[in-house]
């Protein structure tokens, strides 16, 4: 019966062999996952709106119809903040864009952020000018200072 039991890889646990360089990332590959979760966001809310439209016609009316434009950004802008926390809570504090660039959040103690961190971090990108927020150097916008966490480097645990 020992013999039968699955030994776990590190090719099975692929999000938990990565060890945090407490080096903050650069604004160039800030700006690189802001983009690359961007047009992640907008594949996936084409996919929403489809669904939607399908769904509810009057629904889709009122989030994306004339007249309602204010209320249909606003909603926008807070299923960017639920989509970028759940993206970040599932892959443990890496996004499409920090998968891609190499980067991940952390605490401010180089631990890895919990879900609840990540799913704050990604309410607090629906504050309107967030991503204004980013620019300067060192690049530490909102989302990070309000829930004291940092976008560092990572690098494999096999790797010297």
């Amino acid at each position: 019966m020992e013999q039968d039991q699955l030994q776990h890889s590190p090719e099975q646990n692929i999000f938990d062999d990565f060890t945090p360089q407490l080096v903050q990332a650069g604004s160039g590959k800030r700006l690189a996952n802001y983009i690359i979760d961007l047009v992640s966001f907008y594949v996936f809310m084409y996919l929403v709106s489809y669904l939607l439209v399908e769904m509810s016609y009057d629904l889709a009316v009122i989030i994306y119809g004339s007249g309602h434009e204010i209320m249909g950004r606003l909603i926008v802008l807070l299923f960017y903040g639920m989509y970028m926390g759940l993206i970040e809570a599932v892959f443990k504090g890496r996004s499409f864009g920090k998968l891609i660039t190499g980067t991940m959040a952390v605490n401010e103690d180089g631990s890895r952020i919990n879900g609840q961190t990540a799913l704050l971090r990604g309410l607090c990108r629906a504050v309107p000018f967030n991503a204004l927020s980013a620019l300067g150097s060192p690049c530490y916008p909102w989302h990070d200072k309000w829930n004291k966490t940092y976008v560092v480097n990572y690098v494999r645990s096999d790797q010297p």
